[in-house]
């Protein structure tokens, strides 16, 4: 008997995917410092199946990235066929995740996404064919809690019935994009209807927080997303139960995330950091000006000795 890579004994603390931040650094920095699991940014079928160069970069990982799930998107059964016969010839994935929950506007028009929430005889159709045509271990999916209802049982047993491993669920509709407040109730309710593993989120900050979901909800692990953008120390946290956290350590993570996006994107990385050095000094003093002085560097010795200074 194996043993399974993702393991339900104890709650999983997991990174969820997040477009234009959840990278093979990102994810890197996560897993080092307590992420269970890790999940590529979404990725479309469609570009998949068209060889984007692009998007073969967005799926590669880093060595210690295991368990790893790529996820997609899709709405047409062949397509998403298609795109999960490439993943299975690629190495090191553990498992294909269907986005059923994206709410952009872009994914929604396309069918794809959220959009799935609204027909669930659809839902299941894609969800049916990954798990069909897949021969990695895994197969998951991530969902909302309706489109403009909340149909949370409803979701749950559809997703259920496709044979997944385990379901996320954000605890928001597709209306509700992120600023309504998550429902815990709805994510409760599914965890109650359904017997397959389910991890709760939405709105997951904190250490406190994550607790306090997890003990009210009785999910089997949290998902946490924008929660970890400037403080990917939070898997950290969760993991060794305590909310302290030095600055020292702080500094470090921020540096290895630096590194690592330089050894992945080059040179242009640390353009791209920017954004990320925005979250990171949030809380500091004299962050507004850092911020300022950031946005007019490229040259990253430059940036790399601005980060060592400024933390």
């Amino acid at each position: 008997m194996t043993k399974e890579k993702i393991d339900f004994s104890k709650p999983l603390v997991v990174l969820a995917p997040l477009a234009g931040y959840t990278d093979l650094p990102f994810r890197a920095v996560a897993k080092k410092f307590g992420a269970d699991l890790t999940i590529s940014e979404m990725i479309s079928s469609n570009a998949l199946v068209y060889k984007s160069k692009r998007t073969l970069k967005m799926i590669e990982k880093s060595p210690s990235e295991d368990p790893y799930i790529v996820q997609i998107a899709g709405n047409k059964p062949e397509l998403v066929r298609d795109a999960v016969e490439i993943l299975n010839d690629i190495e090191g994935i553990d498992g294909i995740d269907l986005n059923c929950g994206c709410p952009a506007p872009k994914v929604f028009s396309h069918g794809s996404g959220s959009n799935l929430l609204g027909d669930l005889k659809k839902l299941e159709e894609i969800l049916s064919t990954v798990k069909r045509y897949s021969k990695k271990r895994y197969t998951t999916a991530k969902v909302r809690l309706g489109v403009n209802e909340k149909i949370p049982v409803e979701i749950g047993k559809a997703v259920e019935a496709c044979g997944v491993d385990y379901v996320a669920v954000h605890g928001r509709t597709r209306a509700g994009k992120y600023k309504a407040p998550v429902d815990y109730d709805a994510i409760k309710a599914m965890k109650e209807a359904v017997s397959i593993p389910v991890i709760a989120n939405g709105d997951i900050k904190d250490y406190d927080k994550a607790m306090e979901v997890l003990d009210y909800t009785k999910a089997d692990g949290v998902m946490i997303g924008r929660g970890s953008i400037g403080k990917p120390w939070i898997f950290y946290q969760v993991k060794n139960n305590t909310n302290d956290i030095s600055d020292e350590l702080k500094k470090q993570i921020i540096l290895e995330h630096f590194d690592a996006t330089l050894d992945f994107h080059g040179e242009y990385g640390a353009v791209m950091f920017r954004k990320l050095l925005h979250s990171y000094s949030k809380g500091y003093q004299g962050a507004n000006e850092f911020r300022d002085i950031v946005n007019r560097i490229n040259d990253p010795l430059v940036m790399r000795d601005l980060i060592e200074n400024f933390f």
